[in-house]
């Protein structure tokens, strides 16, 4: 079992998109299915499904660039199930200057870091990506 299904969750899309693969399959649940979404506007990953097999999966298709380099160079794991990292609006920065997102847990829902200084709200930061 793995304590730290939102660290899972990025940690796999990064390999997958290492070796290549298309899809990956994940445990569904609503909150990684939020994450996946936002991730999707963003660019990261293609597509976002789910299917119906003796459990309910998550299925998000990688996204890559024209010459076949994958979307997800690196991912940092901010807020921790031991320490939860919470920041204030005017605390979600850019990461890479633009090229990279913060993603935000907040009131409001699932939110990047532009998204959360446009809507004036802060959250719990749960990783960056780039």
């Amino acid at each position: 079992m793995v304590s730290d299904r939102v660290g899972d969750f990025i940690i796999r899309l990064k390999n997958a998109g290492a070796i290549g693969a298309k899809n990956v399959a994940l445990p569904h649940s609503a909150y990684l299915e939020s994450i996946a979404k936002k991730l999707k506007e963003l660019g990261f990953v293609a597509d976002v499904d789910t299917e119906k097999k003796d459990q309910k999966e998550l299925v998000v298709t990688l996204a890559y660039a024209q010459n076949g380099e994958h979307k997800i160079h690196d991912v940092k794991r901010i807020s921790k199930p031991g320490r939860r990292l919470y920041a204030h609006a005017r605390e979600a920065h850019t990461v890479k200057n633009g090229m990279g997102a913060r993603i935000l847990s907040t009131p409001k829902g699932i939110l990047s870091d532009k998204e959360a200084r446009r809507e004036h709200t802060g959250g719990e930061n749960l990783f960056e990506i780039w």
